[in-house]
C-alpha cells in the first residue's frame, strides 16, 4: 500500500544529547564571557585615559560636557559590541557540536550560546559594578539623582562668600561673626530656592548688613542688592550645571539600555559565524590575511 505523496511528513527529529546530558556547553560559555570582559575592561579603561586627555580643570577650556557624553557614548557603544562579539566568537569556535543535527539547529545553538555568553557577561558586570569594582554602570544610574541637593552642596560655599560680600562696610572692613554671615547665607539660600528674593528679605538682610557694619541703611541696601545679584547669578550656573548632568546621566541610562539590546543582537551573530567557522576549519590566520 503506497501512500500519497502529498500529505506532509514530519520533520526530522533533532539530536538528543548523549547520555542525557545537555545542550549548554558551559566551559565554552564561562570562556567566551570572561573574555567578552576582559576586553571590555581594557577598552574602557583606554577610553578614560583618552577622555582625561581631552577635558581640562580651566574654564571654557576642553570640550563640552554634552559633548564628552555624546562620545564616552559612542566610545561605549563601541566597546560593548566588540567585546560581546568577539566573545561570543570565540564560544561558537570552542562548542562541541551534539548528534546529526541540522544546519539550522546548529546555528541556533551556536547563536543560544552568544546570547548567554551576552547575558552571563552582563550580570558579571553588574556584580562588579555593585561592589565598586567598576563603576560604567553605576555611572549611568547615579548620573539622574536629585537636582536640587547638587545645587545645595555646590552653593553651600560660595553663599558664605556673598554673606561676607554683604557685610564689607564702605571702610573696607568685613565683620567675621559666624552667626550673622551664617544668617545671611541661609536667607539667601532659601530665597534663591524659592526662586527669587523677597523685598521682605531684602529688607531684613539690609538691617542686619547696617547693625553688623558702620555702613548707613542706604549704603547697607546697595551691599544687599548687589550680594544678591551675584549670587542669582552664581546659583543659575549652578541650576544649568545640575540641569546638564541630569541629561547627561538620562542619555547614559538610554544609552546603556540600547547597547545592552544591541550587544545580545551582535553575540546572537557572532557565535553563529563562530560555529561556521568552526564547521568549515577556517583558521585564524584567514582575518591575518
Amino acid at each position: 500500500m503506497t501512500m500519497p505523496s502529498d500529505i506532509p511528513r514530519a520533520p526530522a527529529p533533532v539530536a538528543l544529547p548523549p547520555n542525557g546530558g545537555s545542550y549548554v556547553d558551559w566551559p565554552a560559555i564561562f570562556a567566551g564571557a570572561i573574555l567578552a570582559y576582559g576586553l571590555f575592561l581594557v577598552l574602557t579603561t583606554f577610553g578614560a585615559a583618552i577622555g582625561l586627555s581631552i577635558v581640562s580643570p580651566q574654564p571654557r577650556e576642553g570640550i563640552s560636557l554634552r559633548w564628552f557624553t555624546i562620545a564616552a557614548g559612542v566610545w561605549f557603544v563601541w566597546t560593548a559590541i566588540s567585546s560581546f562579539s568577539a566573545g561570543a566568537y570565540l564560544t561558537g569556535r570552542m562548542r562541541r557540536r551534539i548528534g546529526d543535527a541540522t544546519e539550522d539547529e546548529v546555528e541556533t545553538r551556536d547563536g543560544a550560546h552568544g546570547i548567554v555568553v551576552w547575558a552571563v557577561g552582563a550580570v558579571f558586570a553588574t556584580v562588579l559594578a555593585a561592589s565598586g569594582v567598576t563603576n560604567v554602570i553605576g555611572t549611568a544610574a547615579s548620573g539622574a539623582g536629585s537636582a536640587a541637593t547638587t545645587i545645595a552642596e555646590t552653593m553651600e560655599g560660595p553663599l558664605d562668600y556673598y554673606a561676607g560680600l554683604a557685610l564689607r562696610s564702605g571702610s573696607g572692613t568685613v565683620a567675621n561673626d559666624p552667626a550673622v554671615r551664617g544668617e545671611i547665607a541661609s536667607v539667601l539660600s532659601r530665597s534663591l530656592s524659592q526662586g527669587e528674593v523677597t523685598e521682605a528679605d531684602r529688607a531684613y538682610l539690609a538691617t542686619v548688613v547696617a547693625s553688623s557694619t558702620d555702613a548707613t541703611p542706604e549704603a547697607a541696601r546697595t551691599q544687599i542688592d548687589t550680594a544678591i545679584t551675584e549670587a542669582q547669578t552664581a546659583w543659575a550656573q549652578a541650576v544649568d550645571t545640575a540641569d546638564q548632568a541630569r541629561i547627561a546621566g538620562a542619555i547614559g541610562a538610554f544609552v546603556l539600555a540600547a547597547t545592552l539590546l544591541v550587544g545580545a543582537a551582535a553575540a546572537y551573530f557572532a557565535a553563529s559565524t563562530g560555529g561556521q567557522h568552526r564547521d568549515n576549519n577556517i583558521s585564524f590566520r584567514t582575518f591575518g590575511r
